[in-house]
């Protein structure tokens, strides 16, 4: 009994549970739920039949579709050269590894729209890079992925250079000790130990590709039923003062986003309980 009361009597610098939990909640619900329930708000003004006219139209499917395949395309690109970056930063010792380390936060600080333009103009039909090229690779969905493949890579490497850091090359040795090749070595000791970083990275880099906009713009051409991504018809129906129209894609793209980041979290859980069985 006077270990229990001691507990409850000891002083700790955070705040109790509930002031840290009330606090937590006021400040997510100003910044995060208050903004996207003004979505649904505006939503709900429209009659269902004209919600579904908006959604369905035959050039916010194609948005949809694009900017759901680029994104999915981009992350997957990132799992893999990402977790490569991460684990040459950390195992190797190399002249300018600190600019190398340095380069991966710069799509963090660069301007969206300053990354666009330079891409843009480095794989344009006359650009330095995409001269060399029979087909095209900026204005179409392959410059797009190009895009956000550059915005989400630090996403990647960030989580994953935890993890690694972590994992003591000792670990290694041992496997290799107990006569495990180097294949048998990354499957059974490494890549369980990265996997939930990767999708957690990859969840990340996703979710922020499904949003961009200023990187994909200068690149992308913006050719309706091609090239247009789901942002940018946003964008023109609110230039248009259809706010309706727009927060109703928006609904569209929020909930999508939702589920699939749901989808990850549930085959990370499922990941984490079957390794940590094993």
């Amino acid at each position: 009994m006077e270990l229990t009361l001691k507990k409850r009597n000891k002083k700790t610098i955070i705040p109790g549970f509930s002031l840290t939990l009330g606090y937590t909640m006021l400040y997510l619900s100003i910044i995060v739920i208050l903004p996207l329930s003004m979505i649904f708000f505006n939503t709900f003004s429209m009659s269902w039949s004209e919600f579904y006219e908006t959604i369905s139209h035959p050039r916010a499917v194609a948005s949809y579709k694009l900017t759901l395949g680029t994104s999915l395309g981009a992350g997957l690109i990132n799992v893999v050269f990402g977790t490569i970056i991460a684990w040459v930063l950390i195992r190797y010792e190399f002249p300018g590894k600190k600019i190398v380390d340095g380069l991966v936060d710069l799509p963090f600080a660069l301007p969206t729209a300053v990354a666009g333009i330079a891409l843009a103009t480095l794989y344009s039909p006359n650009g330095w890079v995409g001269q060399f090229f029979d087909f095209k690779i900026a204005y179409s969905p392959l410059g797009i992925i190009i895009a956000l493949t550059f915005i989400g890579l630090p996403f990647v490497v960030r989580t994953v250079q935890p993890v690694l850091q972590n994992l003591s090359s000792e670990v290694e040795e041992a496997s290799a000790s107990l006569g495990a090749n180097r294949i048998q070595t990354f499957t059974k000791v490494i890549f369980p130990e990265l996997l939930p970083a990767m999708i957690t990275g990859f969840s990340l880099a996703f979710a922020r590709s499904l949003g961009e906009y200023g990187s994909i713009v200068f690149i992308a051409g913006n050719i309706p039923m091609k090239t247009e991504i789901t942002p940018l018809i946003i964008m023109t129906k609110l230039e248009q003062y259809d706010y309706v129209g727009a927060t109703a894609i928006a609904t569209v793209m929020l909930i999508g986003s939702f589920l699939f980041l749901f989808i990850i979290n549930i085959i990370q859980w499922v990941t984490n309980r079957k390794f940590n069985q094993h």
